[in-house]
């Protein structure tokens, strides 16, 4: 696994280096709004960490961080009224994976019946 890249965009935006639609924050977790939204609802969660990918975060963080983080995504689905009706939850990891920022995160969509998870090809 590469070194963890501290100028990644997100790294930048937990510094305060760029700025963010804040949806929530506690001690193990920020989320915002995504720039690109592909639902109604589209919040990216980001673990407060230097973790890579969804391998790194759950083979190196520790484990009240990786609780702290999955109760934020909860409480953040919660928040905005998706529990009910659901949504999903994605982890893009690694190149095959798409991930597109080297730093772990999870793209939290709802508002709205969401399509087949993947296609074909």
């Amino acid at each position: 696994m590469p070194p963890y890249d501290d100028q990644n965009i997100f790294a930048r935006i937990l510094r305060g280096e760029i700025p963010c639609r804040t949806v929530y924050e506690d001690a193990y977790a920020l989320a915002f709004h995504d720039i690109h939204p592909q639902a109604p609802i589209h919040i990216l969660v980001i673990p407060k960490g230097k973790y890579i990918s969804a391998v790194d975060f759950g083979q190196t963080a520790p484990a009240e961080n990786i609780a702290g983080f999955y109760r934020a995504v909860s409480q953040i689905a919660q928040d905005h009224g998706l529990s009910e009706n659901g949504f999903r939850l994605i982890a893009n990891t690694g190149q095959h994976g798409g991930q597109e920022v080297p730093h772990y995160h999870v793209h939290l969509l709802g508002g709205k019946k969401i399509g087949a998870m993947v296609s074909g090809g």
